[in-house]
């Protein structure tokens, strides 16, 4: 059950306020015996409670009296005050991660063999555009069969190609290689996008081409995230395993060039 607490007052800042809200008016020490809060803390809980704008004092009364503010600003006030603070923790978190970056990007890479393998729709997509993130010389994307996962344009498509346009802006060289029977099966939304803002991109190429089979990605001629198309269901990615082998990574490349060279560009 939900709580004054939960906004963030102690519990005899709730007492008070919520005992506020019945006596209407009322001193420090009425209100420590409405509230059972002790008279030795009344006075600093309601001095914590003014402090949230959730009551109101009349000093011109001798003792002073107190009422509270009406629930829904009360409420309000305190929502915003929650709001500045997550606000607040997000920058401070944003700062932190910034300042990592440099300290953990200084590290070398290490040059050894290492797979893992992601099951399920939405740990494919994570470990696909976690590696894409990685990138930092190059991208080859090789697209030869259609995944509704993959041109999912609301929950997957918009999350790829983000990270394939963070990528050219930091750099890095994209060359998305498709069967040309794929293409009148992207969605608009893909092609608009391609058309505004990646199609006249140094960076960015895109090629079709017959002699495509399977579908990977080759990151930086160190790695290749390969798609396991489900079983049963060809319309659907099964799982994704990222092999990171500068050898294995080689051939595949020497593979795709020709088939690359021998590619037509893309028009939309």
């Amino acid at each position: 059950m939900a709580s004054l607490r939960d906004l963030g007052l102690s519990e005899y800042e709730a007492r008070a306020y919520r005992a506020l809200l019945k006596t209407g008016p009322t001193t420090a020490k009425e209100l420590s015996r409405a509230s059972d809060v002790p008279m030795g803390r009344i006075y600093d809980v309601l001095n914590s409670i003014e402090g949230y704008n959730l009551v109101r004092s009349q000093t011109a009364s001798r003792p002073k009296k107190y009422v509270a503010v009406e629930p829904s600003t009360a409420l309000e006030r305190l929502l915003e005050d929650k709001r500045r603070e997550l606000e607040e923790r997000a920058e401070q978190y944003e700062a932190i991660v910034d300042d990592l970056a440099g300290e953990l990007e200084t590290a070398e890479p290490v040059e050894e063999t290492f797979w893992t393998a992601a099951v399920g729709p939405e740990e494919t997509v994570d470990l696909l555009v976690e590696r894409l993130s990685a990138a930092d010389v190059q991208v080859v994307m090789v697209v030869s069969t259609y995944t509704e996962q993959f041109f999912d344009i609301d929950e997957v498509g918009t999350l790829i190609l983000d990270e394939l346009t963070e990528a050219i802006e930091r750099g890095v060289d994209v060359q998305l290689l498709l069967r040309p029977d794929l293409v009148p099966r992207l969605p608009e939304s893909i092609g608009e996008r391609y058309r505004s803002s990646l199609m006249d991109h140094d960076g960015f190429s895109v090629r079709t081409s017959e002699n495509v089979s399977g579908t990977f990605t080759l990151i930086d001629e160190t790695e290749v995230v390969i798609e396991v198309p489900h079983p049963l269901k060809s319309q659907e990615a099964f799982a994704m395993i990222d092999l990171k082998d500068r050898e294995f990574a080689g051939s595949v490349r020497a593979e795709f060039e020709p088939r690359w060279a021998q590619a037509e560009p893309l028009t939309f």
